[in-house]
């Protein structure tokens, strides 16, 4: 999935953000999980790496 080029953080996740570098503890879990959604959606796409083919297994 691209990610759009508009994208922006909104607001409400910002002040979420400053408030955590301010006091970390003062956050909630449901901010941070706010903060993890943004983060991850707005990271890139990684490539998945070629699946390794196992060798065929030996008839006996």
């Amino acid at each position: 999935m691209k990610m759009a080029r508009n994208e922006k953080t909104s607001k409400k996740v910002a002040s979420i953000a400053s408030k955590g570098l301010k006091d970390p503890k003062s956050l909630t879990p449901g901010e941070i999980k706010s903060l993890a959604a943004t983060a991850l959606t707005q990271a890139p796409d990684k490539k998945k790496p070629a699946a390794k083919k196992k060798p065929a297994a030996k008839k006996r």
